[in-house]
């Protein structure tokens, strides 16, 4: 393949419709797309929406305009910080492939996770310009859902990375890279919890690697859907800066009369996911070392007994999830003195 071919350009032009929203006019491959940001957008959101439209990959865009630099290789960079005007042109460089996959272990890894301070987490939750976020990621947002949901049934959302599979690690074969009793957990909990999968990557890669360990097709449990990072927003915080996270409140805004905080867990490895609904994140041990640790790791086996355990409550968004190991052993006490 030629450079030409291989390298596709954009041309966007910006109009602000208001002081903070802006219609991105995306110009590719001879059609032409429209896409809306916010100033309060990052570069980051700025990409991941042309990637929507384009299918070029947010770390495959470079985008170019006059007097402006490197500002847009800053991807935490607010839009409101670049000097955007209607008459001017952007342009985005960028290599498409029409059955590219997303492969993890070609990003950097995320191995800095922090825990925010309570004041601070629940600033970033009840800032008004991060439920803008969310309202306009709701409204952008399509869950394709894959079984139906079920009247009655709480709701586990589950990460893919060091929560189900070890994605950095090496093998011939998939299953040698999955968790211990994945398929047995998600049967169990099945009974109680309709399952969604959200990962930080593509959607193709969400597919791929669902498919290769058999779960999209398991007789004995359904998932109900799988979101990527095409779902997450970006939040700000004073002492971390910019990172993306996680909002179940798309969730419940498309599933009002199924889900809500009462009903819902998610596990992720990483706790900034949370930051939105940190009643609701549950910050499971990575599972990393395949090789090392796929004889030893028993976390699904534990955590099976806790959402269990839990699944008789009318709300588990009052528990604290930080402490779950200890809560099955003491409601088995209490059971015992009951």
């Amino acid at each position: 393949m030629s450079t030409e071919t291989a390298s596709s350009s954009a041309a966007v032009a910006v109009s602000a419709l208001t002081e903070e929203e802006m219609t991105l006019t995306v110009k590719w491959s001879g059609k032409e797309y429209t896409v809306r940001v916010c100033g309060d957008d990052t570069v980051a959101e700025l990409k991941r929406r042309i990637c929507e439209v384009t299918n070029v990959l947010p770390k495959r865009q470079k985008l170019l305009y006059p007097k402006v630099g490197s500002k847009f290789a800053d991807d935490s960079l607010l839009l409101s910080q670049i000097p955007l005007k209607a008459s001017v042109k952007m342009t985005m460089m960028g290599t498409v492939e029409d059955d590219i996959i997303v492969d993890p272990v070609e990003s950097p890894e995320v191995i800095d996770d922090f825990e925010l301070g309570q004041d601070e987490a629940v600033d970033i939750k009840d800032k008004e310009v991060n439920k803008q976020k969310l309202r306009r990621r709701i409204e952008q947002f399509k869950i394709e859902v894959r079984n139906p949901c079920r009247q009655g049934k709480k709701l586990l959302v589950l990460d893919i990375d060091y929560t189900l599979f070890d994605h950095r690690s090496t093998a011939e074969n998939p299953l040698q890279l999955m968790r211990p009793y994945l398929h047995e957990f998600l049967s169990a909990v099945y009974a109680e919890y309709d399952i969604m999968i959200w990962s930080a990557t593509s959607m193709k890669w969400v597919e791929l690697k669902m498919g290769e360990l058999g779960v999209l097709n398991n007789s004995n449990y359904k998932i109900t859907a799988l979101l990527d990072h095409m779902a997450m927003i970006t939040v700000q915080s004073d002492t971390r800066g910019v990172f993306d996270c996680k909002p179940l409140g798309l969730i419940w805004a498309k599933f009002p009369e199924f889900y809500s905080a009462k009903n819902t867990i998610m596990f992720d490895d990483l706790r900034r996911n949370f930051v939105m609904n940190p009643q609701n994140g549950l910050t499971i041990k990575p599972f990393r070392k395949a090789h090392a640790n796929r004889s030893t790791d028993q976390e699904l086996v534990k955590l099976t007994q806790y959402l269990l355990a839990i699944a008789e409550l009318d709300d588990i968004s009052i528990l604290d999830h930080k402490h779950w190991e200890s809560y099955h052993e003491d409601s088995v006490k209490r059971r015992r003195h009951a």
